[in-house]
């Protein structure tokens, strides 16, 4: 690998290589300078490259006085080319922290390829530059030892996933970029088309539609690694651009892709270098959502949602007897270990609660010497108390947090504060992993804003066989054959078994609120190809920067991207986005109000 490395290059070795067998050896380095030092006449400089670092030792009797000159001169990040033979350090010089430690270089003479300014930030890893900074040098910052070992890693899994999928017989297959304006799912970035004034494309959110009309097509089996785009506000997970693993096949059940899917990860994990034991855990989504308080559980500790519903019903606290006899829910999580923290600490954690729809947060702190401390027991009588603290298991030491709401809002605020508490309690273990699939989710939801029916997934999922019968009369009731891969908390992957049958597609996108009309202008492609023998097909796709960004131990998909975005969908360092010109407005038939 090294050979091939060097083949095609100025350098005949790379700064990560060498060790005590090259002692001796006439070798030819090129990096950057990342430390100079002057040691009684001995310059040494630590020079680096995407490898490693080598120590170069420029000694005034072996090299030229011009060469000695420029070594004295030489700055940090300055790019150099440095020939000379390889020795051994003296014993007591020996880095055993250093991957090339054994070894230092002897130069015989030094070419100063480039003269670099002084940078910015130190090119080294730990460095408290804010974000913005470095992504406006981003081209310094991927130097950083750190972030270049995120880049290898993400083309480690890359690699290893066109490989797990060539062996299995998918093809890899490219599909548009610039394609039609669908209604459903997160707003698109639009481009407008000069040759046919007033219409526009859209920059695809998946290329779900192509994959499943490539099925169509007898492909069977296709895979793509694939830029999306949406057009939605930015968190640490998200950005405007990214990169899915997208798959489909033909002729196959939902167990086929879920089987397959695991194969293909515990290929892309042993790569690099962990280990993945397959099956998954499958987990329906009813109780991912009963126990977990969401769709994409942890489940790398404990701390699970209790429903006490039934046992506050007649209870003297008025907040949770009216919630529970007006069919909302009260829930209670069991955060051990938080105790004896201070009145003030945990009535901080109502801003968690608030933040997730909750109109405050009632609690009951169980201390290690024994005692109750609550704001809410003295409504409760005897009997509603040991029930509650039977259904909980309390013990001492406990922190009971509760939220009494609907059961979207109860689910949110309670898997908000697991999280919270995980965290403030040292409970998720520090690189671990656990993988899982959720199953069965409904295939409708209603949308209170919109006022309307939404997919649960996407309206492309099939609904459940059972269920067919109760789209019109029942949409809620409709379960599909969809699923999500969870890793550590995050949805790293989604997909289903789609719709191949043309008349159920219409009942669904009916059931969303499109007219025939509207169907037929925004979907008549993917109907007609249904109607043409499209066999049964499903599919997945995973987001690959969420999947390296958990590989990587990182709390943010922008360490594991090249170029990213901030949380404005900027890019500091090109100044994108930018201005166009009146002309270039013109060419497009547009103009700014």
């Amino acid at each position: 690998m090294a050979d091939l490395i060097n083949e095609y290059s100025m350098h005949t070795a790379t700064c990560g290589q060498l060790c005590a067998a090259d002692d001796g050896r006439e070798v030819t380095l090129t990096g950057w300078a990342w430390h100079n030092r002057d040691h009684g006449g001995l310059i040494f400089i630590d020079l680096r490259d995407r490898h490693g670092y080598t120590q170069v030792v420029v000694d005034p009797d072996c090299v030229s006085a011009d060469d000695f000159a420029k070594a004295e001169h030489v700055g940090r990040e300055d790019v150099l080319k440095v020939s000379g033979c390889v020795r051994l350090r003296a014993e007591d010089a020996v880095n055993p922290d250093m991957a090339t430690g054994q070894i230092e270089v002897l130069a015989s003479s030094i070419q100063v390829l480039n003269k670099s300014v002084t940078p910015p930030f130190a090119i080294e890893d730990g460095i408290e530059t804010d974000e913005t900074t470095r992504m406006k040098w981003r081209y310094l910052d991927l130097r950083r030892p750190e972030m270049h070992a995120n880049i290898k890693l993400r083309h480690t899994v890359m690699q290893a996933m066109r490989r797990a999928l060539d062996e299995r017989g998918f093809l890899e297959v490219e599909t548009p970029i610039l394609a039609n304006s669908t209604p459903e799912g997160a707003r698109d970035y639009i481009v407008p088309s000069r040759p046919n004034p007033g219409k526009f494309y859209a920059l695809p959110q998946s290329p779900q539609q192509f994959k499943q009309m490539l099925m169509a097509g007898g492909i069977e089996r296709y895979f793509q690694i694939a830029r999306c785009f949406r057009d939605e506000d930015l968190r640490a997970d998200r950005q405007p651009e990214f990169t899915q693993v997208d798959i489909e096949m033909s002729f196959v059940t939902e167990d086929d892709v879920i089987t397959m899917m695991e194969d293909v990860l515990h290929e892309v994990f042993s790569a690099v270098g962990l280990d993945l034991t397959v099956p998954l855990r499958r987990m329906p989504y009813t109780e991912a959502m009963a126990s977990y308080g969401c769709d994409r559980p942890d489940v790398r500790f404990g701390m699970l949602l209790h429903d006490i519903t039934d046992i506050v019903r007649d209870t003297g606290f008025k907040v949770f007897a009216s919630v529970a006899q007006s069919g909302g829910v009260v829930k209670a999580i069991n955060a051990k270990g938080a105790g004896d923290w201070s009145r003030g600490d945990v009535e901080k954690l109502a801003s968690i609660a608030e933040a997730n729809g909750a109109k405050g947060m009632a609690w009951v702190a169980f201390t290690t010497g024994g005692e109750e401390k609550s704001p809410i027991k003295k409504f409760f009588t005897d009997d509603e108390w040991a029930a509650l603290k039977a259904e909980i298991e309390v013990e001492p030491g406990d922190l009971l947090l509760f939220a009494a709401d609907e059961p979207a809002v109860a689910n949110a605020v309670l898997s908000a504060l697991r999280l919270h508490m995980a965290d403030a309690l040292g409970l998720i273990p520090e690189g671990e992993h656990a993988l899982l699939w959720v199953v069965d989710f409904p295939m409708f939801k209603y949308d209170e804003d919109e006022k309307k029916y939404a997919a649960e997934h996407h309206p492309f999922s099939k609904v459940a066989d059972e269920d067919l019968g109760l789209m019109e009369t029942d949409p809620l009731s409709c379960g599909s054959y969809a699923y999500d891969i969870v890793m550590d908390g995050y949805e790293v992957g989604g997909g289903s078994i789609r719709i191949h049958d043309p008349e159920e597609q219409r009942r669904v996108l009916r059931v969303l609120g499109l007219s025939d009309e509207d169907i037929d202008d925004k979907f008549g492609h993917l109907i007609q190809a249904l109607s043409l023998g499209t066999p049964p097909h499903g599919g997945i796709a995973l987001g690959l920067d969420r999947l390296v960004m958990l590989l990587a131990g990182k709390d943010s998909i922008r360490d594991v991207i090249a170029f990213p975005k901030t949380s404005s969908a900027a890019d500091p360092m090109t100044g994108a986005p930018s201005e166009v010109t009146a002309r270039q407005l013109k060419e497009v038939d547009l103009r700014l109000m």
